[in-house]
């Protein structure tokens, strides 16, 4: 899999077009474990929840609350409860999303970006939903950063 590298300028000029359209995007038509129609799936998620799983949307950065969560614990599919990733793999990139330096096993597909960007999108295998992009910049051991949605998450404290 070739990740692209981008500069600062160029993440957040594509990152402002993600953001601006990516109401009008979907998740690639595939078959998933979980699927659901579209009117169900908007009934099973928030209006944020499905912009961005079921639309290929991206929130702005810097307004979800799991960029600060700093718990152990899971984080979960926000469409299907998946588990994704591991607190252990979470680090603080300066990018304004969640970010991880790698997902759990087997948990995840990565796909072409859905807008024509040079870049790849994090979708979870089970239902398909989009979660973010992926991208080469990340620290070791694995130098990748998975630039994440914190609405395509849900997080499970350990002591849960």
């Amino acid at each position: 899999m070739k990740i692209v590298t981008r500069t600062k300028r160029s993440l957040f000029g594509m990152m402002a077009s993600a953001f601006v359209g990516g109401a009008a995007r979907s998740a690639p038509a595939r078959s998933y474990e979980v699927d659901h129609s579209t009117s169900d799936w908007r009934r099973r998620l928030s209006p944020e929840q499905f912009r961005v799983l079921r639309r290929g949307g991206t929130e702005p950065p810097f307004s979800s609350p799991l960029l600060n969560e700093r718990r152990g614990g899971v984080y979960l599919c926000g469409g299907c409860d998946l588990p994704l990733f591991s607190s252990a793999a979470k680090f603080d990139s300066g990018t304004g999303w969640p970010s991880f330096w790698k997902p759990l096993d087997g948990a995840v597909a990565m796909h072409a970006d859905a807008a024509g960007h040079m870049r790849n999108e994090v979708h979870c295998r089970r239902c398909g939903g989009h979660l973010g992009h992926v991208f080469d910049d990340g620290p070791k051991p694995t130098g990748l950063r998975y630039c994440m949605n914190g609405a395509a998450l849900v997080f499970r404290p350990e002591d849960d």
